[in-house]
């Protein structure tokens, strides 16, 4: 995608410099040196959603994807970025199991052991993250060194009892981010025998409320809402559009379920006007999604660019 007219040419060479093979969407909504005067603090998001267990990239089978995701080149542009940037947030949005023979063989362990090396700091369940039972979740919990955050499933009186969280805050260069995540409704998507005793809740006043507190009694400076409730339904399902304009003190939702490519982030007004921003990036680890957000400390006004990048088919091409 071309980038946007307003960036300036150090906004695109720091593009060039972070890519890794594929292309990389753009947008700003003020370029860097209208800004630059202000004491400002910076904030690098990358996130993924549904990776399906996609540990090695596509065969060269002449398909659609050959060639693209893998853990190890997302390693590398991960790396990358970090040496890059000062402060980086790593986020992952539910479906990480189930799709190839890694999650048939070992239930999980691998693609949790992976996230953790990558170092991962929170995630939130997807449907698929019960194909095992909870008791097999369970069983392979402990290799995540990262909270799940699960604050619309309620699992009082199971094995995952006490094993997830509601909502989680991180300090990142003086910012304070806060975090929450919420699943789809797996009735009819899991076998009922595997997600037994856990109850669900109505996303949109639970994320109301942990958004609310995070940002007025845990004074976060940004909230984020991982979400595995699917991009965009026609019917009056609970979508991760229809959160954004049901709900107040949430900045961005981080999408996942629908297997949705965006090519930039959706933007949706909330109930006070104010600009959500919605973003997915579709499934298996073929792209890594970025935001970078600037505050600005003297006004409280925040910046967000996005970019995402097509994870490619050899090292070699990192430029």
């Amino acid at each position: 995608m071309e980038e946007s007219k307003s960036l300036n040419k150090s906004r695109r060479d720091f593009i060039r410099q972070s890519l890794l093979l594929g292309t990389a969407a753009t947008l700003g909504s003020l370029p860097f040196s209208a800004i630059a005067a202000a004491k400002t603090k910076r904030l690098t998001i990358l996130h993924t959603n549904d990776v399906h267990s996609h540990i090695e990239p596509f065969p060269m089978d002449g398909s659609r994807n050959q060639g693209l995701g893998g853990v190890a080149r997302r390693s590398a542009l991960i790396n990358r970025i970090r040496q890059e940037e000062k402060s980086v947030l790593l986020l992952d949005s539910g479906d990480m199991f189930q799709g190839t023979p890694y999650f048939n063989m070992f239930g999980g362990k691998v693609e949790l052991e992976l996230m953790s090396k990558l170092g991962y700091e929170a995630g939130t369940f997807g449907n698929h993250e019960f194909d095992n039972g909870l008791e097999g979740l369970a069983k392979h919990l402990n290799k995540a060194h990262f909270p799940f955050l699960t604050a619309n499933y309620d699992f009082t009186g199971t094995v995952l009892e006490n094993r997830t969280k509601a909502y989680h805050v991180i300090k990142k260069n003086g910012l304070r981010i806060g975090l929450t995540g919420v699943g789809i409704d797996v009735t009819g998507l899991v076998d009922p025998n595997n997600h037994k005793g856990m109850a669900y809740l109505d996303p949109i006043p639970v994320v109301n409320r942990i958004a609310k507190m995070l940002k007025e009694d845990k004074k976060c400076d940004l909230v984020i809402c991982l979400s595995h409730l699917g991009y965009k339904y026609e019917d009056n399902q609970v979508d991760d559009l229809k959160l954004a304009a049901a709900c107040r003190h949430v900045d961005i939702i981080l999408g996942g379920h629908t297997h949705t490519f965006l090519h930039e982030p959706t933007r949706v007004r909330n109930l006070d006007g104010r600009e959500v921003w919605v973003n997915q990036m579709g499934f298996a680890g073929i792209r890594l999604g970025r935001l970078d957000v600037v505050f600005n400390q003297a006004t409280g006004a925040k910046n967000i660019m996005a970019q995402h990048y097509t994870i490619g088919m050899n090292e070699n091409q990192l430029v």
